[in-house]
């Protein structure tokens, strides 16, 4: 265990269970914040990014040893050689509905970072780092709700799960492997979204698209056919269609779908008709939008193109995806949450209304929602997301801290 780097930040912040003559609740901030500065000095670095990258090993030994500590029953997962995933019960009385928290400790790479990735200063409310938003921020805060809970001597009716995963950045492996193993009647991600309550994110396709032609010395224009010239065609259309999903009716929380033209090889040599072409796509699709429809609209364009030039060969190939995410205002997971929020944010303010936002990245939400868990996403305030800088605020967190706990106690019950 490291050193504290600070024993508390910012005012008190309380949950109050559902009662007002039960005792109130403290988070206890210097747990919470001696924890996510913990996080952050572990190098997780997710290996798929950068040759050098650590991995969940040693993060995921230290969040099992943290929910170890608070008494909780925890099972670790081994997916591949040092990639983890950490799972904490608190077991209810068994009459309730079950919630699972759910963060991932894995990073994105740290080079041509402004600041010591792994320093995990605190300055100004704010502590500093790799993964201090993205997401180690909300995994400290996830173990504070839990030990709140415990601390109070909370029984919940139903189980609440806190856990962590590999692999969010890449390819979401972690995730994927949870629902196999863990399910629960709602789960809340904790991607960070500035304490609002995010209730949609965009999905992604990653299409492969390739033309044909037939190669030739560059002097012989009647037997060469350039697969690069007909790529072009085929990315003239292609800037139409992206010109047309934007001006489609946006999403109400997400706006509209898009897409780019990601990665272009083709040819071999400079006096060389090019025999092949490879474009590779991403389409980033809205909730209601699914792979058939957006592979179509490309596949239309293919179409058409060897239509109007018989020597004109394409395809296309979805490669890739993952869905779309979206819950409705009416869900429960999203009504206990509302609570929790206007609690904690609102005080006395009668007229606070919490946010709800959607996202434009994809999250493991979707993972979870597919798996048949009722899904929302809450996470806290901050800056840098895969850049120079990253930064989460303290206060915030301490502000997530409770609204989990808070959330749990509404959602599964509290055995009296």
């Amino acid at each position: 265990m490291t050193e504290p780097v600070a024993k508390g930040s910012g005012p008190n912040h309380y949950f109050q269970l559902e009662e007002s003559d039960i005792t109130m609740t403290a988070i206890d901030q210097a747990y919470l914040i001696q924890t996510a500065a913990d996080l952050v000095r572990i190098d997780s670095t997710n290996p798929a990014l950068a040759a050098d990258g650590a991995g969940e090993r040693e993060i995921g030994a230290y969040t099992a040893r943290a929910l170890e500590a608070l008494g909780m029953d925890v099972t670790s997962y081994e997916m591949a050689p040092g990639r983890v995933n950490v799972v904490g019960v608190l077991e209810g009385s068994g009459v309730g509905r079950s919630l699972l928290l759910n963060a991932h400790m894995d990073t994105v790479g740290v080079e041509d970072m402004r600041i010591d990735p792994f320093g995990s200063v605190v300055r100004d409310g704010k502590l500093y780092g790799r993964g201090a938003q993205d997401m180690k921020g909300s995994l400290a805060a996830m173990l504070a709700a839990a030990k709140g809970l415990i601390d109070a001597g909370v029984q919940l009716q139903g189980d609440l799960y806190v856990t962590a995963v590999a692999d969010e950045e890449h390819a979401s492996i972690g995730s994927d492997h949870l629902v196999t193993q863990v399910s629960a009647d709602a789960a809340i991600v904790t991607e960070p979204t500035d304490l609002a309550i995010c209730r949609a994110h965009r999905g992604f396709i990653w299409y492969d698209v390739e033309t044909f032609g037939r190669a030739a010395h560059g002097s012989r224009f009647q037997e060469g056919i350039d697969a690069n010239m007909r790529m072009g065609r085929f990315l003239a259309a292609l800037d139409q269609l992206e010109a047309d999903l934007r001006n489609r009716p946006p999403h109400p929380l997400v706006g509209p779908p898009s897409l780019h033209a990601a990665t272009l090889r083709g040819g071999s040599a400079i006096s060389v008709y090019a025999a092949h072409c490879r474009l590779q796509v991403e389409r980033r699709t809205n909730p209601g939008e699914h792979e058939a429809q957006a592979t179509a609209e490309l596949q239309a364009i293919i179409d058409a193109l060897a239509a109007a030039d018989p020597t004109f060969k394409g395809t296309v190939k979805a490669a890739f995806q993952r869905p779309p995410f979206e819950v409705g205002p009416e869900a429960a997971i999203v009504k206990e949450l509302e609570k929790a929020v206007t609690k904690q944010l609102g005080g006395d303010n009668p007229a606070f209304v919490p946010e709800h936002s959607g996202q434009t990245f994809w999250t493991d939400a979707a993972i979870f929602a597919g798996a048949g868990m009722e899904t929302v996403l809450i996470g806290p305030k901050g800056y840098g997301l895969h850049s120079a800088e990253e930064w989460v605020e303290l206060d915030s967190v301490v502000d997530l801290a409770a609204i989990l706990a808070d959330t749990a106690i509404g959602y599964c019950g509290r055995s009296m």
